[in-house]
């Protein structure tokens, strides 16, 4: 009930704040400028609704390390940020500016008032230049200036994997003994294997390029990225668009701009995966574990541990009837039992050297095991990536409040959160492009909106 009604209240503030704002500006005639907006009420019912506003999203924050994870952390954040930026300060910083006597919940504060409020002066607003003008409009052409000579620049990051064979290598965490720098002196440059990770299924154990396990493939995919980069931009400089291509886009500064962020969101959507879920381009040494890596981990600790306490762990039943230890996978293989079962196809550099043809092997478990292993696990079974979510494949988490937070998950969450930021840009630029195109890009007609002929709140 607790997460509910935090939730719940937040909620309310920030529709309610949302809702009336409306009543409180109209739109008119200079849609496209800041000086479209006109006050329809009272600055004492505008306080009162960027208050309510303000602290929803204040609230959101505050309260989401216990009660709510990340998600709302996250809204909370965004929300704020949205409101004190774009909302608020656009149209009451530039009232300010030219009404000393104008004030609001915002401009009250000393330290946001004096910087922002000449920041956002009249003087320095190019209001009439937020439309694209016509010089901006690029040529029918636009690879030659942007996309042709920026692709051979873009070629030189991947050879510098190259650099690193040659002067003293890379490191490698499926080397022997738990990883080490070594010379890669055998690439992967055949394209059916390079390319056939495009070809894998995204989903169960295929994990289409995220897959990849190996750093002969890695640098060789280097290789062959840095190589299509060079002769992508070289074809671009020496071509021009085919007819259906100058048919079928929009060809202005805009429509590159929403081109470009919808190519960056989708690198951004696939680093996330990448990052999540691999443990060779993105080491567990260095990153943190994975989430399976970090479930399998405790289980193999806790398998560690009751072994010696004499247990039996090929035998051991479970509560569920299912083995306690160790169980058979839907393929037939030996693997850990328990919640951790959901992970049986995780491959990790410090368990693969226990497995034999059928899975884990149960002599090698009970003699082979090595003290760098057991130190691996422990530490990745206390340091999963979930923050503040408890038991995610049966991990468990400190209840004091201590939520361990890695740098794989902050650079997956980064990643996805830009991600769909950066696809929002993408339908946003696109939508104006198009609309530029085909020449009604004339602001958003308000006149007849509802909200207008409701009665004013006060």
């Amino acid at each position: 009930m607790g997460v509910a009604k935090v939730f719940g209240a937040a909620l309310l503030c920030a529709i309610h704040g949302a809702t009336v704002e409306n009543t409180l500006f109209e739109d008119g005639d200079g849609a496209n400028t800041f000086r479209a907006f006109n006050p329809t009420q009272a600055e004492e019912t505008y306080s009162m609704v960027t208050a309510n506003r303000f602290w929803s999203q204040i609230f959101g924050v505050a309260f989401s390390n216990k009660l709510t994870s990340l998600w709302m952390s996250a809204l909370g954040v965004v929300g704020l940020a949205l409101n004190l930026r774009a909302y608020d300060f656009v149209s009451q910083e530039i009232r300010a500016a030219e009404d000393p006597e104008f004030e609001t919940f915002y401009t009250k504060n000393i330290l946001l008032n004096e910087g922002i409020r000449a920041w956002m002066a009249a003087q320095d607003q190019p209001h009439e230049n937020l439309i694209f003008p016509e010089e901006l409009v690029v040529t029918k052409k636009p690879p030659v200036s942007l996309g042709g000579p920026g692709m051979p620049d873009l070629s030189i990051y991947p050879y510098w994997a190259l650099a690193a064979l040659y002067f003293g290598g890379v490191y490698d965490t499926w080397a022997p003994g738990g990883g080490d720098v070594r010379k890669i002196t055998n690439l992967t440059l055949s394209p059916s294997i390079v390319f056939g990770y495009l070809l894998k299924s995204p989903y169960g154990g295929e994990g289409w390029i995220v897959s990849v396990d190996d750093l002969e493939d890695i640098i060789g995919g280097h290789v062959w990225l840095g190589s299509i980069c060079i002769l992508g931009g070289i074809w671009h400089i020496l071509t021009e668009p085919f007819a259906w291509a100058r048919r079928a886009l929009v060809w202005s500064g805009e429509a590159y701009l929403s081109y470009s962020l919808g190519a960056l969101s989708v690198f951004g959507f696939i680093a996330c995966c990448f990052v999540w879920f691999n443990n060779t381009a993105y080491l567990s040494e260095f990153y943190g574990p994975t989430g399976p890596e970090a479930s399998q981990a405790q289980a193999f600790t806790f398998l560690v541990r009751d072994q010696r306490l004499g247990a039996n762990v090929g035998s051991a039943q479970g509560p569920t009837g299912l083995g306690k230890y160790l169980m058979r996978s839907p393929r037939g293989e030996v693997i850990f039992g328990g919640e951790t079962m959901r992970f049986w196809d995780l491959r990790a550099p410090w368990l693969e050297p226990l497995r034999g043809p059928n899975g884990l092997d149960l002599s090698r478990l009970k003699k082979d095991i090595q003290p760098w292993q057991e130190r691996r696990s422990a530490k990745y079974m206390t340091h999963a990536p979930l923050g503040s979510l408890n038991s995610v494949g049966g991990v468990a988490t400190e209840i004091n409040a201590v939520n361990y937070v890695s740098p794989r998950s902050w650079l997956a969450t980064s990643h996805f959160v830009l991600g769909f930021f950066l696809f929002v840009g993408h339908l946003w630029h696109a939508g104006r492009a198009r609309a530029a195109a085909a020449g009604f890009e004339e602001g958003i007609d308000r006149d007849l909106e509802p909200i207008l002929f409701m009665t004013p709140l006060n």
